[in-house]
């Protein structure tokens, strides 16, 4: 499974409107995400308006394919461009900008040996 971390900028004057709209996403576009594998899904959004999304999904390639063949998504991304800054000619669900992941908990506690008692260890040299 693969994580995705993504950034927009929503327009500031538009916040309060693209909160609400986030609260009653139509139930036809909930569910065809589900079923194209957008997973785990949220949005965070700072109050100057940065918009920090997460998913996890098969294949992040799969998962926008699917939702390009869906007419619903056609319509939600539609709606939904006017509340960005700078995205050009692309839909919000293209035109975010993917962050690299850096640090994720569960591989490095997977990769540390395990002592007879179970519990980790991992040795660092003095500097």
């Amino acid at each position: 499974m693969t994580r995705v971390c993504f950034q927009l900028q929503v327009k500031p004057d538009r916040i309060a409107e693209y909160t609400r709209r986030h609260a009653e996403v139509w139930p036809e576009m909930l569910r065809a995400l589900h079923e194209t594998g957008w997973h785990n899904y949220s949005l965070f959004l700072r109050p100057d308006g940065l918009l920090i999304g997460y998913l996890e999904t098969p294949s992040l390639a799969d998962a926008r394919a699917g939702m390009a063949a869906r007419e619903v998504n056609a319509r939600w991304q539609a709606e939904m461009a006017d509340f960005f800054v700078d995205l050009g000619d692309d839909a919000p669900d293209t035109g975010f900008a993917e962050l690299p992941e850096i640090f994720h908990l569960e591989d490095q506690l997977s990769s540390i040996p395990r002592t007879p008692t179970g519990t980790t260890t991992r040795t660092t040299e003095a500097k």
